[in-house]
């Protein structure tokens, strides 16, 4: 009885994952020629949500879990613009939001709920809701090949983050983190080196 129901316990995950991977590999194939550029091998899990997508280029073997967003908005140049690199690999609940420009490198890797914006939202007039403000400090982000953003990272404008960078969960990084370094904490700050490559 016990090795019955271990067995239908395995077919039945296994036959639930082929139907989610089935699932998303069809969106990504359907979807693919609405996108600037759509590499082989991509998926992108639904459901999910965006925008702007003739302005989002997506490398191959690239995977975007569930629950993203993805969202290109007019800036002050513009649209904005989403680049994703080869091989890399965003968790569920990962949001980009570009007015400028967000570029991911190769080979990236993104914990679940990482927050990446190339602007903010604008609060300084204290007689309207944030929402009617616009946004402000547009300014490009971009990622370098083979990092790592830990669950909860938050990525603010203008900001840069090097090749094979670690990012520790619930950072806020509003500045420069160099390349094979470590940065940790709200504000973010380099906590150590790596070595070298």
């Amino acid at each position: 009885m016990a090795r019955a129901r271990k067995l239908t316990g395995r077919a039945a995950l296994g036959a639930y994952r082929l139907a989610v991977r089935a699932r998303a590999k069809g969106f990504s194939v359907l979807s693919a020629g609405a996108f600037e550029s759509f590499g082989s091998r991509s998926v992108l899990q639904p459901p999910i949500r965006v925008g702007g997508e003739h302005r989002i280029a997506v490398g191959s073997d690239v995977f975007v879990g569930a629950g993203a967003w993805l969202q290109v908005l007019p800036g002050p140049d513009g649209e904005g613009r989403i680049e994703i690199g080869d091989g890399t690999s965003l968790a569920g609940g990962c949001v980009l939001s570009s007015a400028a420009h967000i570029r991911l490198g190769r080979r990236v890797l993104f914990a679940r709920h990482v927050y990446v914006a190339d602007h903010r939202h604008a609060f300084a007039d204290g007689a309207r809701a944030v929402i009617d403000q616009g946004i402000e400090q547009v300014q490009p982000v971009s990622i370098g090949d083979g990092a790592w953003l830990g669950e909860n990272v938050v990525v603010g404008p203008g900001v840069t983050i090097g090749r094979g960078a670690v990012v520790g969960a619930n950072a806020v990084v509003l500045d420069d983190v160099p390349d094979r370094a470590v940065a940790v904490g709200a504000p973010a700050r380099v906590v150590r080196r790596l070595e070298p490559e």
